[in-house]
């Protein structure tokens, strides 16, 4: 069974910075395509930043380009999420995301095959 568990939310300052981390078990994820997506308080999931699975494609959201880099490693079945220059509006529940085999980069919601339970990110102003 395919697991994904996700690490790293928590409290930080507008300016500051977090790195997430989802961690991928049941299956060997080096041939999937991994992404971050999050959800706001009454809001809609949206896409946030995601890689190919050969990693050599890679899209963001307009609102955290420059900001945000996603990374993977796939010795460890983990993909990461660093996160700079956070502001309040990042406020969220993150969730990473994991699509079909040998597929694009997962950047709709649609497109995932598994998902992480989700970590809280609150930036305060």
């Amino acid at each position: 069974q395919v697991q994904l568990v996700e690490s790293g939310g928590g409290l930080v300052q507008a300016g500051g910075s977090l790195r997430l981390s989802c961690a991928a078990s049941g299956s060997t994820f080096s041939t999937y395509p991994m992404g971050w997506f999050r959800q706001a308080a009454g809001k809609e999931r949206d896409f946030v930043a995601g890689m190919s699975w050969t990693g050599t494609s890679i899209y963001y959201a307009d609102s955290v380009k420059g900001r945000f880099t996603i990374s993977r490693d796939t010795a460890k079945n983990t993909v990461y999420l660093q996160m700079n220059s956070l502001k309040p509006a990042d406020t969220a529940v993150y969730y990473c995301a994991v699509g079909r085999q040998f597929s694009g980069a997962v950047t709709t919601a649609v497109g995932a095959s598994y998902w992480g339970q989700g970590t809280q990110v609150t930036v305060s102003s």
